[in-house]
């Protein structure tokens, strides 16, 4: 899935910018892009893990050790993720060699996100990068089923009960036979044609071809997505009450699992089109007519005790420049301050917990509001920098590009 709009809160702050305390593991960068793991992807292995572990592969080889299940089980859910990972960096690789920045990759409960920071140029670009992510995932899976049936070696197969085909294998062909068929779905479930997923990426490229209208074609496919996500909940919710229901099955618990992913994929499907209404609205407006130029700033050798009470307790700015050498050295918010201890925050300088500037995204005066309000929703911060020449010009946040789109629209502008 690729990357969509999420909420804002002001614990969010600066330092998911890639600062030290951003939430979640800093994996590093592959392939030129920033990959982070979300903290809430241990719910998602631990499924994994103990479903096999305590489930399938017990049914499959029951005269396996118990240390050896949970081996295995460990290696098939780490396996998974990494597929996941190569989902995602597919449409990451792509779309940086179409010229659209994707600077990062977050891996969390539901899957993953490639963050853009701008909509594709082209419904041709669209179409590529939205192709990538499943085409590797079929990749993987046809390849693990041909590695595994390397792997095994020649079998008997016993027509009557070809379940014990599965019980010839060893750990690494199990994992593989596990893992392939697992791709294979999750290459042909993103292909459902409703936006966010790649199939509704797929088919907004294809109307915006036919239609020469990006607004038009995103509309009719986040209705697609939203039609499909209501699915998904009712399909999930009758699961709970103990209905057998095609493809998915019945049990409370995946029905409960399925019901979450159906209202993760509304709201982004919901909030990916109001991004496309307000991108539509700011146009072409540069981020110096949206910016507010009255901050306070903070020096970086004042103490943490010093910023809350001089500058966060007397204003309800919600991060505040670091400033060293009449430079701009960094940002710091609350949630930086909270990472200090009650009884240190008189020796640390605010420049020991800041986001360093090389770590924050840096905006230019002529950049585009509509790019800023995305870059904002992506990374889940408050505030971005505005800066020429290395000279700090002003801050631009998301309340500032509301508030501007609606007092154009009070004054009769277009909605």
């Amino acid at each position: 899935m690729a990357g969509q709009d999420r909420a804002i809160s002001d614990s969010s702050s600066a330092a998911e910018n890639g600062g030290p305390f951003a939430r979640g593991v800093r994996l590093g960068r592959i392939a030129g892009v920033l990959v982070r793991l979300d903290w809430s992807l241990l719910i998602i292995f631990f499924l994994i893990a103990t479903t096999l572990a305590a489930g399938l592969l017990p049914s499959w080889h029951p005269e396996w050790s118990t240390a050896t299940l949970i081996a295995t089980a460990a290696a098939a859910a780490v396996l998974f993720l990494a597929s996941v990972l190569a989902h995602e960096l597919a449409h990451a690789v792509m779309g940086r060699r179409l010229g659209v920045p994707i600077e990062q990759i977050t891996l969390f409960v539901f899957g993953g996100m490639a963050h853009m920071s701008a909509e594709p140029p082209t419904w041709r670009s669209e179409l590529a990068i939205a192709l990538a992510g499943p085409l590797v995932s079929l990749a993987i899976g046809f390849s693990c089923l041909f590695l595994a049936g390397l792997v095994s070696g020649p079998m008997e197969v016993d027509p009557d009960n070809p379940i014990e085909v599965v019980r010839q294998l060893g750990p690494v062909a199990t994992v593989l036979f596990w893992l392939g068929p697992v791709n294979i779905i999750l290459g042909i479930f993103n292909m459902v044609p409703g936006f966010p997923l790649d199939g509704g990426r797929v088919l907004r490229a294809i109307l915006w071809g036919l239609t020469s209208d990006f607004a038009r074609a995103t509309r009719i496919a986040a209705a697609a997505g939203q039609f499909f996500a209501w699915l998904l909940i009712a399909s999930g919710f009758l699961m709970i009450l103990g209905v057998q229901v095609p493809v998915f099955g019945s049990g409370a618990l995946a029905g409960l699992w399925i019901a979450l992913i159906g209202w993760f994929l509304n709201n982004a499907a919901t909030m990916g089109w109001r991004r496309v209404q307000v991108q539509q609205t700011l146009g072409d407006v540069p981020v110096s007519d949206v910016m507010h130029r009255d901050f306070g700033t903070v020096e970086a050798s004042e103490s943490v005790q010093a910023l809350i009470d001089d500058h966060f307790m007397g204003s309800s700015q919600r991060a505040f420049p670091v400033i060293d050498a009449g430079r701009l050295a960094g940002l710091v918010c609350l949630a930086d301050v909270r990472q200090v201890h009650r009884n240190r925050r008189t020796q640390t300088r605010v420049g020991e917990i800041m986001t360093p500037v090389d770590e924050l995204r840096l905006l230019a005066p002529d950049d585009a509001a509509s790019d800023a309000l995305s870059g904002l929703a992506e990374r889940g911060v408050n505030q971005f920098p505005v800066v020429e020449s290395g000279r700090l010009l002003g801050l631009i946040t998301r309340e500032d590009i509301l508030r501007w789109i609606a007092l154009r629209r009070d004054e009769g502008g277009e909605p």
